[in-house]
């Protein structure tokens, strides 16, 4: 089955692009990372803190399958609703740094829209690192289920 979360990984950058289009309305889909409860649903997190504004932070708490926790946390740095979201993403007790993510949502139609994610790491080196995880495939579940969220709410 084709990955309808597309992820673009150029040689020699220290950067990625991953885009999806969605067959929500571009309000929805914004919605879907700002709001706790569905944020929840969606990337199977905790979400302890979401203070959606600029200069605000994030903490968001992950249990794997034996019983651990997993932190991630960050500052936003730009956020305009139903458009942008910029931020730092940080994953605890892990040897990656820090990475910049640009998230903007597109309006395609009244029904469809796009997110794009340009996500900026310290290194190739670290970017590479990210991209032998099984970092797409998780990606790509984690929109569908994001759609799934909306469907059941149409």
């Amino acid at each position: 089955m084709e990955r309808k979360t597309k992820i673009h990984a150029e040689g020699g950058k220290q950067e990625i692009v991953i885009t999806r289009e969605f067959d929500l309305p571009r309000e929805w889909l914004f919605k879907a990372y700002i709001e706790p409860d569905i944020i929840e649903q969606w990337m199977g997190t905790k979400v302890l803190k979401l203070e959606n504004r600029k200069h605000g932070s994030w903490q968001f708490e992950t249990t794997d399958p034996m019983g651990n926790k997993h932190g991630f946390n960050g500052v936003i740095h730009e956020f305009k609703p139903n458009e942008k979201i910029t931020r730092t993403f940080e994953m605890n007790d892990t040897s990656f740094p820090v990475q910049l993510e640009f998230l903007e949502f597109e309006k395609l139609t009244e029904s469809t829209s796009q997110l794009t994610m340009h996500i900026v790491y310290k290194s190739v080196a670290d970017r590479d690192r990210m991209l032998q995880l099984p970092f797409a495939q998780g990606l790509n579940m984690a929109h569908n289920r994001l759609q799934n969220v909306f469907n059941h709410l149409k």
